[in-house]
């Protein structure tokens, strides 16, 4: 381990916990002066930020700056991560998380990629930085932890927008193994079997002949940890008009709509993150391909890190790569190199240029980059065009081969072959159905009767499988031909939860075939009762809810993971390979768990299932003496397309939610677009701001809100406006 000569630990020492941003030169005070000119900034009465300017850049420049007055630190936390900077935040635990990301980012290599972007993207990427340096600089009192600066090329490490990028697949064990002999904590949902709550999204597309009023809808439903998206619109005079949520710190519209169309992304379980296993020789400076001996690449990778008293320290690498990629871990005397995407131009521009698209064909024509390879996508515009579409990056492999696990490096028929051509991919596009969705499940009822058939491609498309609530979405659309925008938000928060329709008989048949000595009739008399007269809806009054809830995730942690990982359906192995007697146990548990917590086991699913805001850290706290206010709706694992991912946490009883739903909304394309969201909490991460947990009761309610879209909409819901820069008085800019 490398170490800082003394001159430099000695300077280190003297430097304050949180860094002072620096101050812009003067030709760059002048340029930012002049886009803030330029940029208006309009907040409705939800604090959301209606950014307009003259160029895209400018409209780049008011929205980031928008962001960052909302919620700074989850800028910079964003960007600590993609920049393999987090451990000199946060310490050296966050070394391997740093050493994973720099794995494939490197400022120099990034610097290059900048320099070889087409200029209007290097325009975007200018006024990216520009705004955050602006709001620093605007901002005096705000102390970031380790960005002071930000660069342009930095825009290029971050460009897709999901909540896990696919590096985030490499695990941190096998990094600090390989790289460090040891080990590192790791969460309880990597190390073990407990249930893994869902992270994902929703979308449903309806094609017009579904619709009373004749046009196109859309549901935009990501499900994310909470505040992990700002909500704004971003307007220029050339032409861009976008709207939605955009992860803290990006410049684009990730999940939105324009006038004429819009989009939304779904975690996939296409296989396009591939292992190698390379039989290294010479020491692990090369290795076998075919009959050849390869070198390996290798690089030096320093990460600095910040000490508990304050100051810093560096520890440096030797990576290795194969043309496969990195090398991420050792497995049985072969070294395994991970193939992903890794294309931050083409992704960053196939980001910003759908924002533009107004309709499938141009939608389409951005996607022939073939530089998203996490997200399918949801899409609907105003000519009544919808589609399912499959990630884009799909590489075309020898399907003798499980890409599952790590296959022969050596044998170059396991190497990627190119790209498949978006039209070889399980798309459904205007499917006559009349509807396109995606829950995080498979391909193949993405559009019902229309939906592409597994057997037609690759079993490498899809990984996922189906999920309940694939299940309840296609019976919310089957045969629907009334659908308003009304009732489409009344589908995206219907109370059905399939998995309980699975799992609750074989409960209840067991408890019907023990004997009457068996002492068990007598205590889970009552619950059962309870479960048997259950309609599988969830609700904030309901026992039935509480007791099923409990019950089956104690179910789920003896068997979920070990069986996700297998691709079998969680719930029916439950109902079918768990037996009676376990079963019936665990309800005896589960009822004494809540007479325990709560002093009866008859108690309202809202009572406990809650949700609180206390601050804005990024690892939430939650408090049993704090006010909190009551979710019906629960995990989507039980199929519940409302989520919210909820536990008890070592301080509390009650179980409060930090992911699912986030972002909601309902758009639909008619002559006048017109749409309705809601965000988790509020839009600010200001504890102080009126606009903190403002919509907390709506998005319990799943009480969307009207957006306001069009200027004349919103000169009625104006709570201030300003250009970026000006300071507030009296809560006016």
């Amino acid at each position: 381990m490398d170490r800082l000569p003394r001159t430099a630990r000695n300077l280190l020492a003297a430097t304050a916990l949180f860094a002072i941003a620096a101050a812009p030169a003067p030709k760059d005070t002048a340029r930012m002066n002049a886009a803030a000119a330029r940029v208006t900034i309009t907040r409705d009465t939800w604090g959301i930020a209606h950014v307009v300017g003259q160029t895209d850049a400018d409209a780049v420049f008011g929205a980031i700056y928008a962001q960052a007055e909302d919620d700074f630190s989850r800028i910079e936390a964003n960007y600590l991560t993609s920049l393999g900077r987090t451990a000199e935040a946060e310490g050296e635990t966050a070394i391997w998380a740093d050493l994973r990301q720099r794995l494939y980012v490197h400022p120099v290599d990034l610097q290059a990629r900048y320099r070889a972007s087409p200029p209007w993207l290097q325009k975007l990427m200018t006024a990216w930085a520009d705004g955050l340096n602006y709001y620093l600089a605007t901002h005096p009192n705000v102390r970031p932890k380790v960005l002071t600066h930000f660069e342009p090329w930095m825009a290029l490490s971050f460009t897709e927008g999901s909540i896990g990028g696919d590096i985030e697949r490499i695990s941190l064990n096998d990094l600090a193994a390989f790289y460090g002999k040891t080990s590192v904590a790791v969460a309880a949902e990597e190390a073990g079997p407990v249930p893994r709550e869902p992270r994902g999204s929703n979308g449903i597309a309806i094609a017009p002949k579904n619709t009373v009023g004749g046009h196109a809808l859309l549901l935009i439903n990501p499900h994310t940890s909470f505040y992990f998206r700002s909500e704004l619109q971003m307007t220029s005079g050339e032409g861009l008009n976008a709207y939605g949520a955009s992860t803290w710190g990006q410049f684009f519209i990730y999940q939105g709509f324009n006038e004429k169309a819009g989009w939304m992304h779904t975690s996939s379980g296409v296989d396009n993150v591939d292992e190698f296993a390379e039989d290294v020789v010479r020491g692990g400076t090369a290795y076998r391909y075919d009959k050849m001996i390869r070198p390996m690449r290798s690089a030096r990778v320093t990460l600095a890190y910040r000490k508990p008293d304050g100051t810093r320290a560096t520890r440096s690498f030797t990576t290795y790569a194969s043309h496969h990629g990195p090398i991420i871990a050792e497995r049985g005397g072969k070294w395994i190199a991970q193939g992903l995407m890794w294309k931050p131009i083409p992704a960053l521009e196939q980001s910003w240029l759908r924002t533009k698209a107004t309709d499938l064909a141009s939608y389409m024509k951005v996607a022939e980059r073939k530089a998203n390879s996490s997200n399918d996508t949801l899409f609907a515009d105003a000519k009544g065009e919808i589609a399912y579409l499959h990630p884009q990056f799909v590489p075309v492999r020898d399907t003798r081969f499980d890409y599952g696990k790590p296959v022969d490096g050596a044998d170059p028929a396991t190497d990627w072959k190119g790209l498949h051509g978006t039209a070889s991919l399980p798309n459904a596009i205007n499917p006559r159905v009349g509807y396109a969705f995606n829950t995080n499940n498979w391909p193949w009822t993405a559009a019902g009767p229309d939906s592409p058939k597994a057997a037609d491609y690759p079993r490498y498309m899809d990984t996922f499988g189906e999920n309940p609530r694939g299940i309840h979405a296609k019976l919310l659309l089957t045969g629907r031909h009334d659908f308003t925008p009304e009732r489409l938000i009344a589908a995206a928060y219907d109370s059905y939860l399939p998995a309980f329709a699975e799992l609750i008989p074989p409960l209840i048949t067991a408890y019907d075939a023990l004997p009457a000595t068996d002492p068990r009739r007598a205590t889970l008399a009552g619950p059962i009762a309870t479960l048997r007269g259950w309609d599988y809806r969830w609700g904030a009054e309901s026992v039935a809810t509480t007791l099923g809830v409990v019950w089956g995730g104690k179910m789920w942690r003896e068997v979920g993971s070990f069986i996700q990982a297998e691709q079998i359906n969680v719930p029916k192995y439950i109902a079918t390979r768990v037996s009676d007697s376990r079963k019936l146990d665990a309800l005896g548990e589960a009822t004494d768990q809540l007479t325990r917590d709560f002093g009866d086991w008859k108690i309202g699913w809202g009572q406990i299932n809650r949700f609180q805001r206390l601050d804005d850290s990024i690892e939430a706290k939650f408090d049993d003496t704090k006010p909190s206010i009551p979710v019906p709706f629960t995990s989507a694992q039980w199929g519940s397309l409302a989520s919210f991912g909820a536990r008890p946490y070592a301080n509390t009883r009650k179980l409060y939610g930090s992911s699912g739903n986030s972002f909601v909304a309902v758009v639909e394309f008619g002559p006048k677009l017109r749409a309705w969201a809601v965000t988790a909490g509020g839009e600010s991460g200001d504890p102080a701001s009126p606009h903190f947990t403002d919509q907390a009761a709506r998005y319990a309610g799943g009480a969307l809100r009207p957006v306001y879209f069009y200027p004349a909409d919103l000169a009625a819901h104006v709570e201030r406006r300003y250009r970026p820069g000006e300071i507030m008085r009296k809560g006016k800019r």
